[in-house]
């Protein structure tokens, strides 16, 4: 398709190509875009309909951040802990999406259960920016920078809401994956407790605050597990949404915060930072907005690692990190005291954007629900 204008409006209904190297689709959100971008997910649940809505959520964050790129997304269906199977997988879906990456019209790289080794073969066609290739205390810098800008996007709510900032404030974080611990990291490195944690094997919780570098070296040896071998009890995984905490991180798959949960949040919790793209339901939003409960945008407190790809190749990390500060933050203070909530405000400023550039803009993204 090209990027042009029919009957005055361009065309937005998403575009779903389905992939014949591997079981899985990508979708284009904006058909006609000369470029568009999001990464890709290896589950051996993701539908096309989970694609879709996250290639929403791509487009609102690149318009957010005021870049003419459509959003799109890339499912692979396959068991992202069998790392023979994943090999084999994402090079046969690397061979066949390098023509639309070396054309300029599809631009990825990891999403849950991927990693940047994994599109090495794509990167001879565009290369990523060297400090997205950098470990950092034993990190993949990737992996960190999202998690930095959660940090960084909860901190700016609590200062603009409570006061203050992480010191002496508690989260507690769903998935406690590559972007959960790097959230966890910097929760506690700016002076935050980690109270609570969840895996798809169950939560724990403890008020006085987790020993996150210990839950990570359990992460490394257990993976998901590693709940169940910290020492607390183990609830089910939506034990983590009971937790007293100030802000909740929802960290895995579209739609976890429903009207149910955002009711049963504890009274304690003032903000929702989340770390996974399209969180909130549309009733979900609205309990919050009911009850003073900041919800911030995924498209924006997520958007670190964006920014990162989209860094200068010569920067340090250590400039990447003040660059992913700095805007993020800037992002979630205008958007503060906007009369719908902040997820209101982000979703008016990323439409108004796709209206001056592309036309009347898609919905915004919600969970179904």
């Amino acid at each position: 398709m090209t990027d042009q204008v029919r009957d005055g409006r361009r065309p937005y209904q998403p575009e779903v190509v389905e992939l014949q190297s591997v079981p899985g689709c990508i979708v284009f959100d904006l058909p006609g875009a000369q470029t568009s971008a999001g990464g890709t997910r290896l589950a051996p649940d993701v539908t096309s309909a989970e694609v879709a809505l996250l290639a929403r959520a791509m487009t609102y964050k690149y318009a957010a951040l005021g870049v003419r790129v459509g959003g799109a997304k890339a499912g692979v269906v396959g068991d992202p802990g069998d790392r023979a199977d994943r090999a084999a997988l994402m090079a046969r879906y690397c061979a066949e999406v390098a023509p639309l990456v070396a054309a300029g019209r599809f631009l990825t790289g990891p999403d849950m259960g991927t990693f940047e080794e994994d599109f090495a073969p794509l990167r001879e066609h565009r290369a990523a920016p060297g400090a997205m290739s950098a470990v950092v205390a034993d990190v993949p810098f990737e992996d960190l920078l999202t998690g930095y800008g959660v940090a960084v996007a909860a901190e700016t709510a609590l200062r603009g809401t409570a006061g203050g900032g992480w010191d002496g404030r508690s989260a507690a974080i769903e998935g406690f994956g590559k972007v959960g611990g790097g959230v966890a990291r910097e929760v506690t490195r700016r002076g935050g407790r980690v109270v609570a944690v969840s895996t798809v094997a169950g939560s724990i919780a403890d008020p006085s605050g987790l020993d996150i570098e210990r839950l990570l070296k359990l992460r490394g040896g257990y993976r998901d597990d590693c709940v169940t071998r910290y020492g607390l009890p183990v609830a089910g995984p939506a034990g983590l949404f009971a937790a007293e905490a100030d802000v909740i991180v929802p960290g895995a798959r579209p739609g976890v915060i429903s009207s149910q949960v955002a009711r049963s949040l504890a009274p304690a919790v003032r903000v929702v930072a989340p770390a996974a793209n399209v969180p909130y339901t549309r009733g979900g939003a609205e309990v919050l907005r009911a009850r003073g409960i900041a919800a911030l945008p995924d498209f924006v407190c997520n958007a670190g690692a964006v920014l990162g790809y989209r860094s200068a190749a010569g920067d340090t990390p250590a400039q990447v990190l003040a660059l992913v500060a700095g805007r993020i933050a800037e992002m979630i203070s205008a958007v503060l005291d906007h009369p719908g909530g902040p997820l209101a405000g982000a979703c008016e400023h990323a439409a108004t954007f796709l209206r001056g550039w592309w036309g009347e803009p898609p919905a915004p993204p919600f969970a179904a629900g």
